[in-house]
């Protein structure tokens, strides 16, 4: 049986992990306090994803870049096509929360949206 130790990250407690595979399946997950932790070792093990954050440049707006982040968690190999995606991409003021960035980001079907409003400038 392999064997794999993670820090847990579904609450605060932090809980350290040790999840048991056989044949690529979880047969064991120990060390969780809470639910939670039971369902993150499984899932970061067997298709790890994470929400992506960063920034885009605004055109005409009282803010220079917007913050923006992938609406759900994508699959942790796409962070660098989708950081590559957002690269050189530029909006126009006004930015306002939840309006689409780049829409099906590196082909995950995942949008990208701003978190944060900017007006435009008079």
């Amino acid at each position: 049986m392999e064997a794999r130790e993670l820090i847990c990250i579904g609450c605060p407690l932090g809980c350290q992990l040790k999840v048991g595979l056989e044949d690529g399946q979880v047969a064991s997950v120990s060390g969780n306090t809470c639910k939670r932790g039971d369902a993150y070792a499984r899932k970061e093990v067997t298709n790890p994803t994470r929400i992506v954050t960063s920034s885009v440049i605004v055109e005409g707006g009282s803010l220079a870049a917007v913050s923006v982040k992938t609406r759900e968690d994508i699959p942790k190999g796409k962070i660098f096509e989708i950081m590559k995606a957002l690269k050189g991409v530029k909006v126009q003021a006004p930015v306002h929360i939840g309006d689409v960035i780049l829409g099906d980001a590196a082909g995950t079907g995942v949008d990208i949206v701003a978190t944060k409003n900017v007006e435009a400038m008079p």
